[in-house]
């Protein structure tokens, strides 16, 4: 490669793959001299970029951190890669508007070879509605919000937040994007009980800069304890249900974070579950197909009341509907 710029700019991209790259390797992919590449090694250290090396047979070189911002050099297939997951970003709240600065920014530098590609698919592709679950509106998480709990993790320090107008200081795990809803995973360093919190729920203090000594969560998997956790303190309302079937048959219908099942009997069980409303619990609940007793909360009822009210019309205004068609029980529903 005889350009000296062109060759210093693929060279910076060889190394910041993350890959250590020996300079017999770099001479070749560069078809250059292995004196070549130990010269331009030194250009970029001038410039700013800290490269690594280490010596010996297995020895190589590679990006280190901290210095400049590398510029960013993609091949066409990485450039479309990044171009796809920036407009898939823009259903993550908390990253939308920065992801969508940034594909704003790639956009305007893209080649002229792959527009067609990238426009291409931005006319063909359309997005779903993400928010087709709950009648509840998604929560707001600011990105530096994401920013100082993901520092904090990595920096193993504890985190001091308001919880729902309660003071909470906890070491903090994992980050968890869940239904377009963040969590964090944490340790309380006091009694060492685990939980789960929503990050919208959250305000965070000053940054405490205290480390701790971690302790990893027993069976390591942070994912499905927040899976399981979610059901019983990550929503806005939660409801008590006692349900008329055996504990195996309802959760071979719920996923974990919709509920927790506590068995009572061969025939019965609890369920508790939530939503960010209790319309959402209402309309839900319907779809075990089995019959159910409210426990709590009883602002759960009147709303079951309408949904059983609407149906009971729509079965008698239907051309298919018996000629008699049986009055809606108000049986295991109606009780409080």
């Amino acid at each position: 490669m005889a350009d000296p710029t062109a060759r210093l700019l693929a060279l910076l991209g060889l190394l910041q793959t993350g890959v250590e790259r020996s300079g017999r390797e770099l001479a070749e992919r560069l078809d250059v001299s292995g004196r070549t590449i130990r010269h331009d090694v030194d250009r970029l250290r001038e410039l700013g970029y800290p490269v690594d090396a280490s010596r010996g047979s297995t020895g190589g070189y590679r990006l280190g951190a901290g210095g400049k911002l590398p510029p960013l050099l993609l091949d066409d297939a990485e450039a479309v890669a990044v171009t796809v997951g920036l407009r898939a970003a823009a259903g993550i709240a908390g990253v939308a508007e920065s992801g969508a600065r940034a594909l704003a920014k790639l956009e305007q530098v893209l080649p002229s070879h792959l527009r067609p590609t990238v426009d291409a698919l931005r006319s063909s592709v359309d997005r779903a509605p993400e928010n087709n679950d709950t009648d509840a509106p998604d929560p707001e998480v600011d990105a530096a919000t994401l920013q100082a709990i993901a520092g904090a993790i990595r920096n193993q320090e504890w985190l001091r937040f308001d919880y729902e107008g309660d003071p909470v200081l906890v070491e903090p795990y994992r980050l968890l994007t869940w239904h377009r809803r963040w969590y964090l995973v944490a340790r309380d360093p006091e009694s060492g009980e685990w939980g789960t919190y929503r990050v919208d729920w959250m305000r965070l203090r000053m940054p405490t800069r205290r480390r701790f000594d971690p302790h990893p969560l027993p069976g390591g998997d942070y994912t499905a304890f927040a899976m399981r956790t979610i059901a019983v303190s990550g929503w806005i309302v939660h409801a008590r249900l006692r349900i008329d079937g055996p504990a195996e048959a309802v959760l071979d219908r719920i996923h974990a974070a919709v509920g927790v099942v506590e068995p009572v009997d061969e025939t019965h069980c609890i369920l508790v579950t939530g939503a960010d409303s209790l319309d959402t619990v209402a309309a839900y609940i319907g779809m075990l197909m089995m019959d159910f007793t409210v426990e709590s909360p009883p602002e759960l009822i009147p709303r079951l009341q309408l949904l059983s009210e609407r149906y009971a019309r729509a079965v008698a205004g239907s051309p298919a509907a018996p000629a008699s068609a049986p009055a809606p029980a108000s049986g295991p529903v109606a009780e409080p």
